[in-house]
């Protein structure tokens, strides 16, 4: 009953940390999303630290980092693959080609690479024919043998 009349306590928002904009390589990047990896929780996938257009959360990896980076880097949501600021169009294409991959194979249980191609280049026209690319990429990618997996890496 006196519940009502006691004074709630007033919690004060956490006061993010300032920290300096600093030049970072995208090898020491990768070095520092690879260590705020390694402190994630197991049921918390990496994902996390990706925003809606790519952009990485620096709030988050600015402890590792001693700083916010000045440069702009992008991760796919799809591969966890993290691009440099010119890259962005890569980026966002490999996100929509892996998408429409694992939709394929969902559908078809099978492979959308060409016919005969060594590389398992993948096969825009296999994914355009059940509407599971919104435009045809500017870039070729090929499926790897890890966890089906696109790169735009052409194998050796």
């Amino acid at each position: 009953m006196w519940e009502k009349f006691k004074k709630k306590k007033e919690t004060k928002p956490k006061e993010e940390k300032e920290y300096p904009i600093v030049d970072i390589t995208l090898d020491v990047f990768k070095k520092a999303i690879q260590d705020y990896s390694r402190q994630l929780p197991g049921d918390i996938p990496l994902s996390v630290i990706i925003n809606e257009d790519l952009t990485i959360d620096y709030q988050l990896l600015a402890p590792i980092l001693k700083g916010i980076p000045k440069q702009t880097y992008y991760m796919s949501k799809e591969t966890y693959e993290i691009f440099e600021e010119n890259d962005y169009q890569l980026a966002l294409e490999i996100d929509a080609v892996q998408q429409a991959v694992d939709k394929y194979m969902r559908q078809t249980d099978e492979l959308p690479v060409i016919q005969g191609d060594p590389y398992k280049k993948v096969s825009f026209h296999k994914l355009e024919s059940l509407n599971l690319l919104q435009h045809r990429p500017k870039h070729h990618f090929y499926i790897t043998n890890d966890e089906f997996l696109i790169t735009y890496d052409k194998p050796q």
